[in-house]
Protein backbone atom coordinates (compact mmCIF):
# COMPACT_ATOMS: atom_id res chain seq x y z
CA UNK A 1 0.00 0.00 0.00
CA UNK A 2 1.05 3.49 -0.97
CA UNK A 3 0.46 6.63 0.48
CA UNK A 4 1.04 10.41 -0.62
CA UNK A 5 3.23 12.35 1.41
CA UNK A 6 3.96 16.00 1.83
CA UNK A 7 6.83 15.95 3.76
CA UNK A 8 8.74 13.94 6.63
CA UNK A 9 10.35 16.17 9.71
CA UNK A 10 12.75 14.32 12.79
CA UNK A 11 12.68 15.66 15.97
CA UNK A 12 9.26 17.26 16.23
CA UNK A 13 8.08 18.75 19.53
CA UNK A 14 4.87 20.14 19.12
CA UNK A 15 2.72 17.02 17.56
CA UNK A 16 2.41 14.89 20.93
CA UNK A 17 3.82 13.99 23.67
CA UNK A 18 8.09 13.76 23.43
CA UNK A 19 10.14 14.69 20.32
CA UNK A 20 8.20 12.82 17.72
CA UNK A 21 8.55 11.66 13.88
CA UNK A 22 6.05 13.72 12.02
CA UNK A 23 4.70 12.10 8.76
CA UNK A 24 2.89 15.26 6.94
CA UNK A 25 0.11 13.33 4.60
CA UNK A 26 -0.86 15.13 1.24
CA UNK A 27 -4.31 16.41 0.77
CA UNK A 28 -6.90 18.46 2.54
CA UNK A 29 -10.63 19.51 1.86
CA UNK A 30 -10.33 22.62 4.14
CA UNK A 31 -8.86 25.93 3.40
CA UNK A 32 -8.36 27.61 6.60
CA UNK A 33 -7.53 31.01 6.02
CA UNK A 34 -3.98 30.75 8.32
CA UNK A 35 -3.10 27.81 6.98
CA UNK A 36 0.51 27.32 6.64
CA UNK A 37 1.08 24.41 4.30
CA UNK A 38 -0.56 25.60 1.22
CA UNK A 39 1.14 23.33 -0.87
CA UNK A 40 -0.20 20.04 1.12
CA UNK A 41 -4.24 20.77 0.12
CA UNK A 42 -3.76 19.13 -3.27
CA UNK A 43 -5.23 15.56 -3.46
CA UNK A 44 -3.30 12.47 -5.22
CA UNK A 45 0.11 13.83 -5.49
CA UNK A 46 3.67 14.41 -3.84
CA UNK A 47 5.40 11.70 -2.85
CA UNK A 48 4.08 8.02 -2.88
CA UNK A 49 5.70 6.08 0.27
CA UNK A 50 5.10 2.92 1.34
CA UNK A 51 4.47 1.97 5.06
CA UNK A 52 8.09 0.10 5.09
CA UNK A 53 9.51 2.85 3.76
CA UNK A 54 8.33 5.39 6.69
CA UNK A 55 9.03 2.82 9.13
CA UNK A 56 12.74 2.20 8.22
CA UNK A 57 12.63 6.40 8.04
CA UNK A 58 11.52 6.36 11.76
CA UNK A 59 13.83 3.03 13.08
CA UNK A 60 16.88 5.38 11.64
CA UNK A 61 15.85 8.25 13.90
CA UNK A 62 13.62 6.26 16.89
CA UNK A 63 16.41 6.94 19.11
CA UNK A 64 15.90 10.93 18.72
CA UNK A 65 12.69 10.54 18.40
CA UNK A 66 11.62 8.53 21.48
CA UNK A 67 8.02 10.33 21.84
CA UNK A 68 6.34 7.93 18.44
CA UNK A 69 5.41 8.68 15.21
CA UNK A 70 2.28 11.55 14.46
CA UNK A 71 0.68 11.51 11.37
CA UNK A 72 -0.87 15.08 10.63
CA UNK A 73 -0.75 16.69 7.40
CA UNK A 74 -3.00 18.04 4.91
CA UNK A 75 -5.68 16.26 6.31
CA UNK A 76 -4.65 12.63 7.07
CA UNK A 77 -8.20 11.05 7.69
CA UNK A 78 -8.21 11.24 3.69
CA UNK A 79 -5.95 8.49 3.58
CA UNK A 80 -7.36 6.88 6.60
CA UNK A 81 -6.63 3.39 4.96
CA UNK A 82 -3.18 3.70 4.76
CA UNK A 83 -2.97 5.66 8.32
CA UNK A 84 -4.78 2.48 9.50
CA UNK A 85 -2.07 -0.09 8.33
CA UNK A 86 0.90 2.16 9.10
CA UNK A 87 -0.39 2.40 12.60
CA UNK A 88 -0.73 -1.23 12.56
CA UNK A 89 2.78 -1.84 12.01
CA UNK A 90 3.62 0.71 14.79
CA UNK A 91 2.04 -0.65 17.02
CA UNK A 92 3.25 -4.39 16.47
CA UNK A 93 6.99 -2.50 17.14
CA UNK A 94 5.84 -0.98 20.51
CA UNK A 95 5.64 2.80 18.71
CA UNK A 96 3.17 5.46 20.25
CA UNK A 97 0.99 6.48 17.71
CA UNK A 98 -1.04 10.12 17.35
CA UNK A 99 -3.12 11.19 14.79
CA UNK A 100 -3.42 15.36 14.32
CA UNK A 101 -6.96 16.04 12.50
CA UNK A 102 -9.35 18.38 11.89
CA UNK A 103 -12.27 15.48 11.92
CA UNK A 104 -13.77 17.20 8.90
CA UNK A 105 -14.05 14.03 7.12
CA UNK A 106 -16.18 12.25 9.91
CA UNK A 107 -19.46 10.97 8.86
CA UNK A 108 -21.60 8.09 9.68
CA UNK A 109 -20.45 6.63 5.86
CA UNK A 110 -17.20 5.96 7.33
CA UNK A 111 -17.58 5.22 11.22
CA UNK A 112 -16.57 1.66 10.96
CA UNK A 113 -13.04 2.91 9.13
CA UNK A 114 -12.95 5.43 12.10
CA UNK A 115 -13.41 2.53 14.75
CA UNK A 116 -10.78 0.37 12.90
CA UNK A 117 -7.89 3.62 13.11
CA UNK A 118 -8.99 4.37 16.56
CA UNK A 119 -7.84 0.78 17.72
CA UNK A 120 -4.36 1.21 16.83
CA UNK A 121 -4.13 5.28 18.19
CA UNK A 122 -2.83 5.98 21.31
CA UNK A 123 -3.76 9.93 20.82
CA UNK A 124 -5.79 12.14 19.00
CA UNK A 125 -4.95 15.77 18.62
CA UNK A 126 -7.71 17.56 17.41
CA UNK A 127 -8.09 20.87 15.68
CA UNK A 128 -11.25 22.76 16.46
CA UNK A 129 -10.64 25.43 14.10
CA UNK A 130 -13.92 27.73 15.47
CA UNK A 131 -16.78 26.58 17.78
CA UNK A 132 -19.56 28.63 15.63
CA UNK A 133 -20.91 27.37 12.50
CA UNK A 134 -21.07 30.05 10.40
CA UNK A 135 -17.84 31.51 11.29
CA UNK A 136 -16.28 28.33 10.77
CA UNK A 137 -17.37 27.96 7.56
CA UNK A 138 -15.85 31.66 6.75
CA UNK A 139 -12.71 30.60 8.42
CA UNK A 140 -12.09 27.20 6.65
CA UNK A 141 -14.91 26.85 3.85
CA UNK A 142 -16.81 23.90 5.89
CA UNK A 143 -19.06 23.52 8.61
CA UNK A 144 -17.91 22.48 12.01
CA UNK A 145 -21.11 20.30 12.62
CA UNK A 146 -19.41 16.97 12.01
CA UNK A 147 -15.96 17.81 13.65
CA UNK A 148 -18.20 18.65 17.03
CA UNK A 149 -19.95 15.81 16.63
CA UNK A 150 -16.06 14.07 16.02
CA UNK A 151 -15.23 14.70 19.46
CA UNK A 152 -18.22 13.76 21.36
CA UNK A 153 -17.80 10.33 19.11
CA UNK A 154 -14.00 10.36 20.99
CA UNK A 155 -15.21 10.99 24.41
CA UNK A 156 -17.87 8.79 24.13
CA UNK A 157 -15.24 5.50 23.02
CA UNK A 158 -12.91 7.20 25.59
CA UNK A 159 -10.25 7.86 22.96
CA UNK A 160 -7.54 10.14 24.51
CA UNK A 161 -7.42 13.22 22.76
CA UNK A 162 -5.55 16.49 22.44
CA UNK A 163 -7.60 19.72 22.07
CA UNK A 164 -5.95 22.44 19.96
CA UNK A 165 -7.01 25.66 18.74
CA UNK A 166 -5.39 28.33 16.51
CA UNK A 167 -6.06 32.04 18.28
CA UNK A 168 -6.50 34.70 15.76
CA UNK A 169 -6.67 38.41 16.07
CA UNK A 170 -10.17 39.56 15.28
CA UNK A 171 -11.32 36.11 13.95
CA UNK A 172 -11.24 33.68 17.08
CA UNK A 173 -9.64 36.07 19.53
CA UNK A 174 -13.10 37.09 20.97
CA UNK A 175 -13.94 36.03 25.03
CA UNK A 176 -17.86 35.21 23.96
CA UNK A 177 -16.42 32.29 21.18
CA UNK A 178 -13.48 31.42 23.20
CA UNK A 179 -16.08 31.23 26.41
CA UNK A 180 -18.33 28.96 24.29
CA UNK A 181 -15.90 26.71 23.55
CA UNK A 182 -14.63 26.08 26.89
CA UNK A 183 -18.10 24.87 27.92
CA UNK A 184 -18.41 22.65 24.67
CA UNK A 185 -14.75 21.36 25.99
CA UNK A 186 -16.35 20.50 29.74
CA UNK A 187 -18.98 18.21 27.80
CA UNK A 188 -16.05 16.24 26.77
CA UNK A 189 -14.84 13.25 29.19
CA UNK A 190 -11.38 12.23 27.40
CA UNK A 191 -9.73 15.54 27.05
CA UNK A 192 -6.05 15.44 28.41
CA UNK A 193 -4.62 18.52 27.37
CA UNK A 194 -5.28 21.53 25.80
CA UNK A 195 -3.28 23.99 23.38
CA UNK A 196 -3.35 27.51 22.71
CA UNK A 197 -1.90 27.98 19.83
CA UNK A 198 -1.39 31.58 18.66
CA UNK A 199 -1.55 33.09 14.97
CA UNK A 200 1.56 33.75 13.23
CA UNK A 201 1.96 35.24 9.71
CA UNK A 202 5.23 33.59 8.95
CA UNK A 203 3.49 32.22 5.87
CA UNK A 204 2.79 34.94 4.00
CA UNK A 205 6.36 34.34 2.06
CA UNK A 206 5.47 31.07 1.11
CA UNK A 207 1.91 31.79 -0.38
CA UNK A 208 3.72 34.48 -2.17
CA UNK A 209 6.72 32.15 -3.55
CA UNK A 210 3.75 29.61 -4.67
CA UNK A 211 1.68 32.92 -6.62
CA UNK A 212 -1.18 32.71 -4.09
CA UNK A 213 -3.06 35.61 -2.02
CA UNK A 214 -2.58 35.47 1.82
CA UNK A 215 -6.21 36.08 2.94
CA UNK A 216 -4.97 36.96 6.22
CA UNK A 217 -1.87 39.34 5.64
CA UNK A 218 -3.25 42.51 7.28
CA UNK A 219 -4.22 40.55 10.39
CA UNK A 220 -1.22 41.11 13.40
CA UNK A 221 -0.05 38.08 15.12
CA UNK A 222 -1.40 37.40 18.83
CA UNK A 223 0.56 38.86 21.63
CA UNK A 224 1.91 36.14 24.20
CA UNK A 225 -0.13 37.98 26.55
CA UNK A 226 -3.25 37.70 24.20
CA UNK A 227 -2.60 33.87 23.92
CA UNK A 228 -2.69 33.62 27.62
CA UNK A 229 -5.73 35.76 28.01
CA UNK A 230 -7.83 33.60 25.23
CA UNK A 231 -6.70 30.67 27.58
CA UNK A 232 -8.01 31.81 30.55
CA UNK A 233 -11.57 32.67 28.70
CA UNK A 234 -11.34 29.05 27.59
CA UNK A 235 -10.86 27.85 30.90
CA UNK A 236 -13.68 30.55 32.70
CA UNK A 237 -16.28 28.18 30.08
CA UNK A 238 -14.70 25.36 31.22
CA UNK A 239 -15.40 26.18 34.88
CA UNK A 240 -19.19 27.52 33.68
CA UNK A 241 -21.91 26.10 35.55
CA UNK A 242 -25.06 26.61 34.07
Amino acid sequence: MLGYVHSIESCGTVDGPGIRFVVFMQGCPMRCKYCHNPDSWGVNVGQKMSIDEIISRYEGVKEFCKGGITVTGGEPLLQIDFVTELFKVAKQKNIHTAVDTSGVTFNSENHTKIDELMKYTDLVLLDIKHIKDEEHKILTGHSNKNILEFARYLSDIKQPMWVRHVVVPEITYDKSYLFELGKFLKSLKNITALDVLPYHNMAVAKYKNLGLDYPLENIPALTKEQALQARDWIMEGYRFNA
